[in-house]
């Protein structure tokens, strides 16, 4: 019986670290934050422990976007160890950022976990479709001005709020349709994951703070040993990801990872019914 209990509690740690590891290497990879992996890992975790069965998808957003604030000091570093962030568009696009990110997450917290669910379900789909079809901007297109950067940024925030992303599933997609390089774009983007992910944890923990049925150990909407388990390991292996990014070719990474989130967002979808 100790063996079993020895495991028991073991086993949440080496789930929490596979998912940092797998989260922090997507992060510095393709820019994305390692959200869309650690939301549905998080749900699931919390559903299999029936830890929160109210509130699973707001623990499972607080918990991805406050481990992102992690996870994105770690990949944009080492992007901009290689000249890959573009500081001119961060400083631009934070402002609308910040707002969409905050005002996201009060949003969501007015939302039941079945139609965030959903929500995030279709948001799944919609980013693997982008990624697959790879569509080509003209090439007079160019990154906006203040006024269009702030607003783009404050939608960028608010879904990335909605769905606990860092951002860069839309922020790399809008940079490289602006004819932002693919490598810059990743390495911005991942810049662009930090206030994003420090506006939507603060406001998780704020808008779940004293909320009824939360598990142990919850700051808010943020599951504080998910949180360290998957933070820990991720910014080990963000850097790692950076490096791939600018040594394999992106092309075929992209189309795998649509793949990986057809499967994730369709064992999501059978889910709800």
């Amino acid at each position: 019986m100790e063996a079993a209990a020895i495991m028991e509690a073991i086993i949440p740690w080496l789930v929490f670290a596979a998912v940092g590891a797998l989260s922090g290497v997507l992060a510095g990879l393709l820019g994305v934050g390692g959200g869309i992996v650690i939301v549905p890992a998080v749900a699931f975790f919390l559903e299999a422990t029936n830890l929160a069965p109210g509130n699973v998808l707001h623990i499972a957003l607080g918990t991805s976007l406050a481990v992102i604030v992690f996870t994105s000091i770690s990949s944009f570093r080492a992007h901009h160890k290689r000249g890959a962030v573009d500081w001119s568009i961060v400083l631009r696009i934070s402002g609308g950022i910040l707002a969409g990110t905050y005002l996201g997450s009060w949003v969501a917290a007015q939302l039941s976990t079945r139609f965030l669910a959903a929500f995030f379900v279709v948001f799944l789909y919609l980013v693997a479709l982008q990624m697959l079809l790879e569509a080509r901007p003209r090439p007079s297109r160019h990154v906006p001005g203040w006024t269009g950067t702030s607003l783009v940024g404050l939608f960028i925030g608010g879904v990335s709020a909605l769905v606990g992303i860092g951002g860069g599933s839309l922020s790399v997609p809008f940079m490289t349709w602006c004819n932002l390089p693919i490598h810059r774009a990743i390495g911005t983007s991942a810049a662009i994951g930090l206030p994003i992910a420090l506006a939507g944890a603060a406001g998780y923990i704020v808008n779940g703070w004293g909320e009824p049925g939360l598990p142990a150990h919850s700051l808010g909407f943020v599951y504080l040993p998910a949180l360290v388990g998957i933070a820990v390991v991720s910014v080990f292996f963000a850097p790692l990801g950076a490096r791939l990014a600018h040594r394999l070719p992106t092309g075929p990474l992209k189309k795998t990872f649509a793949a990986f989130l057809i499967l994730v967002a369709t064992k999501m979808l059978l889910g709800l019914f």
